[in-house]
């Protein structure tokens, strides 16, 4: 055993180890629980950035627990590999997106690797290759058939220059990222899947699931059941009597309506504007906005007037339609009720028109004015209705009642649920994805990929050049045959939405090398009993894989409908910003270790210099690490100055797993400190360590028993903690059990051996490697096995007894000393030994005493 702790020695051994004992596959069997941790894939980019280290150390760390208390567990990876940003990196280097992929994979499996990480690597997936998005295609076909899948026409946002479909986030001040052009709304023929079909069960199982309240909450909201009213105002067009439909959920202002608006898609506008340029000129106008519903949320509302008139379905009054650029068409029926006095957005249209603002709710108590918007005009529940007829004094639902009644009466609506959620359109006009496997025959039409022809290949050699899809200019993958009547044909050149890659693989991992889509292996493992990943994913890529865990139910191919029992979303990894701005606004961002920082007495940052020129830098603040503020910390650099058992103790000690956590340089050295502490301590003792020697509990000095209590007591709280996966506060135990053992002196070689041995075990989920070496190097593996199945440390309630015990002494309400009693002490003698203290004597002031209150096992307070 080295004296000195050398990181790379020590995980370059243990991993070799591992590897060479194949330690981490997992099997099926039915002799012990399982449990099944996944965290959520990675997208291929390049390199792991310290969010990846803290998310996989998590999964790591629960894995490691597991298993030494007897489950039989899995801890699979894969890689999320479709996508755009292959595309732009293969327009960026001139290379297939296939070949970036495939080398950021190496590279970045290795880097897990040298972190240690327990991995089954022979389930590995990667959802770009032909053996996992067969099953996508094939999946798609059977949801075509049972009509989960349909085709529809959708609105995209499309570059006229690039020839291309622009996702929303390409989509910048109305204008595509790449050629600058004025970005276009378009209708194309797109493939949806119906998920709100599965609405009502998608918001109802949230109850029973052990996820965080507020992902629950989000998507609550996303899926957005509403109970309101749809109904229409009536108008004549050419001779004909329609109904411009709206919903809302506030119909108790419908006496309040002032204007309708409607999308620039909407018949009507489209009607309208034949033979009036200023009308068709704004409709242009906004097919250059995003398709979004964020979008508007947040862009500025504009509109038109048309100068045509509709009727107030109850009041027989004239309601002029507006065409508004924040109205989806694809949202509703493509029109709003505007109700400016009770609805902020409308509020802010007609003060920007000048259209009339009725207030037809009040609040008792507040005073309405058309100044300025305030909150309490939106307010449902606190308020009556007022100047609306014969609703007036009617709350909100009530008057909703009342309303839909009337309405329903005059045939033009009724009460409606609906809901905030839409189907999914998987159509995506892009390369680097599941080719759609339909085929377009001039006689036949669109023709399902006869099943036993899949997987439809992705070539793998194409490179996007940014005008338009590749696959729509390579003959190989485009000419075809029809499979019904044998005439030439062309393939679908879509790609499915890389949600879909996602939303599915847990399941595959299990059966990742079965000649069908899942085994009984993933009955075996899955749902998952722990799902690890980012809040940012909480909305669309968790209700997406619900979603497709319910169609896989119901197709018969599984036999659970929620794919996670339980989710833990990992806080992100701070540090701090610094960064130079020139004349024109534009900011230079500087990584952290490129800084000097100079501190005042207290420690706070109060300015920074460039390390290149000495010349200032701005403090930025503390943001999530990101390349755009380029302050990162790249893992290898870490792992190779420090080892992985130090990144990693590092990011579970920051902070608990839920909650951010701020990087420090400090806090790294630390860790690094603690660890050689660690070595040092078990290199120094190595000699007793190594004794093994039968501990007699019945033998053992005072100061053995103290360091017995002390370690036994400390691995109580370290397990319940493992238990609620607070594992910085594991770490915190660990620290104060080397401390211990660090103390105490000339303690019997069996007491040292045993709770060496628990300090070790302790620490071991968390810093694998350095643990592992000192377990086999100090003769702990040939008493308990492989640390990697040793039993979990029991503790030893005994040791935990105490002959007397310390109770805090009061007089009058007020701590004066401890008071040292007995642990099996009678009422009688505690409060003789209280009376007798001296602190009674020096704060009694000779006062007898009117009481004695014990509470037990506590505090002892006398009263005067």
């Amino acid at each position: 055993m080295h004296e000195k702790y050398v990181p790379s020695d020590v995980e370059s051994t243990a991993q070799g180890e591992w590897r060479a004992n194949d330690a981490y596959r997992s099997t099926e069997r039915t002799d012990r629980p399982k449990f099944y941790c996944v965290s959520m894939l990675p997208y291929p980019s390049g390199k792991l950035h310290m969010g990846h280290v803290r998310n996989y150390t998590i999964n790591d760390v629960m894995y490691r627990y597991l298993r030494m208390n007897g489950y039989n567990v899995l801890m699979p990876m894969g890689w999320d590999a479709f996508g755009m940003p292959a595309e732009n990196a293969a327009m960026a280097n001139g290379v297939p997106p296939a070949k970036w992929t495939y080398d950021n994979i190496a590279y970045m499996k290795g880097q897990m690797q040298s972190m240690g990480l327990a991995i089954d690597w022979s389930r590995e997936v990667a959802t770009c290759k032909p053996d996992y998005y067969k099953w996508n295609q094939w999946l798609f076909l059977k949801m075509l058939e049972k009509g989960v899948v349909y085709k529809k026409t959708g609105t995209v946002n499309w570059d006229p220059v690039d020839q291309t479909v622009l996702a929303n986030e390409q989509v910048i001040d109305g204008r595509g990222w790449r050629s600058g052009a004025l970005v276009e709304k378009r209708e194309i023929p797109m493939y949806y899947m119906r998920i709100t079909q599965y609405a009502d069960e998608l918001l109802n199982d949230l109850e029973g699931l052990g996820w965080p309240e507020r992902v629950k909450v989000m998507q609550q909201n996303w899926i957005g059941k509403s109970y309101g009213v749809n109904f229409g105002f009536p108008y004549e067009i050419d001779g004909e009597q329609k109904l411009l439909r709206v919903f809302t959920t506030r119909a108790d202002t419908i006496m309040g309506v002032t204007f309708c608006a409607i999308a620039a898609e909407h018949p009507l506008a489209t009607r309208l504007a034949e033979g009036r340029p200023e009308l068709q000129a704004f409709i242009d106008e906004c097919k250059h906005g995003g398709v979004a519903e964020a979008d508007m949320a947040t862009m500025e509302k504009k509109g038109v007037a048309t100068g045509f008139f509709v009727t107030h379905p109850l009041t027989g009054q004239q309601v002029e339609v507006w065409i508004g650029n924040y109205v989806l068409m694809s949202y509703g029926e493509g029109a709003v009720m505007g109700v400016p006095a009770h609805d902020e957005r409308d509020f802010a249209f007609a003060k920007k028109y000048g259209l009339p603002i009725k207030q037809v709710v009040d609040v008792p108590g507040k005073t309405y004015s058309t100044d300025a918007w305030q909150e309490w005009y939106g307010d449902k529940e606190a308020g009556v209705c007022v100047a609306s007829g014969k609703y007036d004094g009617l709350k909100h639902e009530d008057a909703v009642k009342a309303i839909a009644a009337d309405l329903k009466a005059l045939g033009v609506g009724d009460r409606q649920v609906t809901w905030r959620l839409r189907d999914w359109g998987i159509s995506r006009q892009r390369y680097w994805g599941t080719p759609i496997p339909i085929i377009h025959c001039p006689s036949c039409g669109d023709v399902p990929v006869p099943e036993q022809d899949l997987p439809v290949v992705l070539p793998e050699d194409l490179v996007p050049d940014g005008t338009g899809n590749p696959l729509a200019k390579s003959e190989a993958f485009l000419n075809c045959t029809c499979p019904k009547c044998g005439a030439a044909a062309k393939r679908e050149t879509d790609t499915m939405d890389t949600f879909v890659d996602s939303s599915w693989y847990f399941s595959r991992y299990p059966a990742s090398d079965a000649t069908t889509m899942v085994d009984e292996r993933t009955d075996y493992w899955m749902p998952m009993d722990q799902y690890i990943g980012g809040i940012e994913h909480a909305i669309l890529h968790l209700l997406y894989s619900r979603f497709w865990a319910k169609v896989m139910r119901d197709m018969g191919l599984v036999k659970f409908g929620e794919p996670a029992k339980n989710l833990l979303t990992q806080g992100m990894v701070l540090n701090e910003t610094y960064y130079r701005e020139n004349d024109a606004g534009k900011k230079t961002w500087y990584n952290p270790a490129e800084v000097a920082v100079t501190h005042d007495d207290k420690g706070r940052p109060v300015g920074a210099t460039l390390n290149a020129d000495g010349k200032p830098v701005v403090l930025g603040g503390v943001e999530k690490m990101s390349k755009s503020k380029n302050n990162g910390v790249d893992p290898q650099v870490l792992i190779d100055q420090y080892g992985a058992d130090t990144a990693r103790l590092f990011t579970m000690f920051a902070a608990p797993p839920e909650q951010q956590l701020e990087w420090s340089g400090a806090g790294v050295e630390g860790a690094s400190r603690f660890l050689r502490r660690v070595w040092g301590f078990g290199y120094a003792n190595a000699d007793v360590l190594r004794a093994q020697t039968a501990l007699d509990a019945a033998q053992l000095a005072e100061t053995d028993k103290v360091l017995r209590r002390e370690i036994h007591g400390v691995l109580k709280q370290a397990d319940f903690d493992y238990q609620r996966l607070q594992y910085n506060t594991v770490v915190s135990a660990a620290m104060k059990m080397l401390n211990a053992l660090e103390g105490a002196k000339g303690a019997q070689p069996a007491v040292l051996r045993e709770t060496f041995g628990i300090l070790l075990r302790v620490l071991y989920p968390v810093v694998p490697h350095v643990t592992y070496r000192l377990w086999q190097e100090l003769g702990y593996a040939d008493e308990f096995g492989t640390l990697l199945d040793a039993p979990w440390p029991k503790v030893d309630e005994k040791a935990l007894e105490q002959a007397e015990i310390e109770l805090v002494l009061q007089v009058n309400g007020k701590v004066r000393g401890a008071l040292t009693v007995g642990k099996d002490a009678a009422r009688e003698a505690i409060e003789q030994a209280a009376l007798a203290h001296e602190m009674f004597a020096k704060f009694g002031e000779g006062k007898p005493a009117k009481k004695v209150v014990i509470v037990p096992g506590r505090l002892v307070n006398i009263v005067v």
